[in-house]
């Protein structure tokens, strides 16, 4: 049996359907939750003594060197030393064949008693000549005659003492003995060699180790800024520079040096000029000709900042700069400006203040003007 329309039924529906559709427009939609503040690593720069070194390259040079060569002619009869040994100053190197050096004095010495004995008869001659001058039994002429042989006598006992001397020392050359103390080098000759008297090639060089130069160069440019920091006191440094050397291996020299010199004129080819080192070297480490690297002590900044490589960056303008946490916990960028590296941290020449917090952790996740909470980093 079919079912009668109600209107009643379709009322009620229509009611039920406005009701729900009220409760869901009036219901508010609910609050986003705030984003929690990120957290960072910040140091807080501070102030401190910080020393600055530069690090050159440079080569090793002797403190003495001598190139030995004979000062008279002969054959060698002897080499009386050992190659690459220590000699010291006037021990000797090489004997010649010293005969004829030998007669050359002794006929020098004969001369020498020839001229002895005929100042011995000129003196007896001037005294006689002188007592029978005051009785008036000989002229003028005669007394001045021998008061004149008398004084070549003198003259010519002179001439014989030189004569001997000069060739007491030819004597002597035909030993030749080392000029200076220091290691030897090999010998350029042999037994029986002739060598002539002042000629090019050098018998053996003798060069002192102990101590020893170093050579390095540094730019004008570099000079000029050291010099204006030393002049306005932004860095001090005492009358000794202390030198630090690094040997080839990598290895760093036990034996600390000083600065001597610093050239007064400048490579007008590369700009630089020369600075020199003295090094103690008592165990012969080094040697001449040897590359090293030394570590020279620039000067101290008394009130120098120092902060983390990692921290800095570069923006594409080739800017430096960091991100800091200013007072109200926010994200500040500040450009700054850096000197050097020490370690694994910058100088700092201008840019930041003592008190500031520098991010050192974290940066990949802030941005300026980020609310952030920080924690000391370690």
């Amino acid at each position: 049996m079919r079912m009668p329309f109600r209107p009643v039924f379709l009322v009620t529906l229509l009611a039920s359907a406005l009701l729900v559709g009220c409760d869901k427009q009036e219901t508010p939609a609910a609050a986003p939750m705030a984003a929690p503040a990120q957290e960072v690593s910040v140091v807080t720069m501070e102030t401190q003594a910080v020393t600055l070194y530069r690090e050159l390259s440079g080569r090793t040079h002797p403190f003495l060197i001598a190139e030995v060569r004979p000062q008279v002619s002969g054959l060698i009869e002897q080499r009386l030393f050992t190659e690459g040994a220590l000699v010291e100053e006037g021990q000797p190197l090489y004997q010649l064949d010293n005969a004829l050096y030998l007669a050359e004095l002794n006929s020098a010495k004969a001369s020498l008693q020839r001229a002895k004995a005929s100042l011995s008869s000129a003196q007896r001659v001037a005294k006689r000549a002188e007592s029978l001058r005051a009785t008036g039994a000989i002229s003028q002429q005669s007394y001045d005659d021998a008061i004149t042989g008398l004084e070549q006598a003198q003259a010519s006992l002179a001439v014989a003492e030189a004569t001997v001397q000069s060739r007491q020392v030819t004597l002597n050359n035909a030993l030749i003995t080392a000029p200076i103390s220091g290691r030897i080098s090999i010998s350029t000759v042999t037994r029986g060699a002739l060598v002539t008297a002042n000629q090019a090639q050098a018998l053996t060089t003798i060069q002192q180790l102990d101590p020893l130069y170093i050579d390095v160069n540094q730019s004008s440019n570099e000079w000029l800024r050291l010099q204006r920091q030393l002049e306005s006191g932004a860095l001090s440094r005492s009358e000794d520079v202390d030198v630090v050397i690094t040997l080839e291996d990598g290895s760093e020299y036990p034996h600390p040096g000083r600065m001597t010199l610093a050239d007064v004129t400048v490579n007008q080819s590369t700009g630089s000029f020369a600075l020199r080192a003295e090094v103690p070297n008592p165990d012969h480490l080094l040697l001449p000709g040897m590359y090293v690297r030394a570590r020279i002590n620039m000067g101290t900044r008394e009130n120098g900042l120092l902060v983390p490589q990692r921290s800095v960056a570069r923006d594409a303008r080739g800017d430096t700069f960091v991100m800091l946490v200013n007072g109200s916990n926010q994200i500040e960028r500040r450009t700054i400006v850096v000197n050097q590296t020490i370690g694994d941290q910058w100088l700092v020449d201008s840019g930041l203040e003592a008190g500031d917090r520098v991010v050192v952790a974290g940066l990949q996740k802030i941005r300026p003007g980020a609310t952030v909470t920080t924690v000391k980093a370690e």
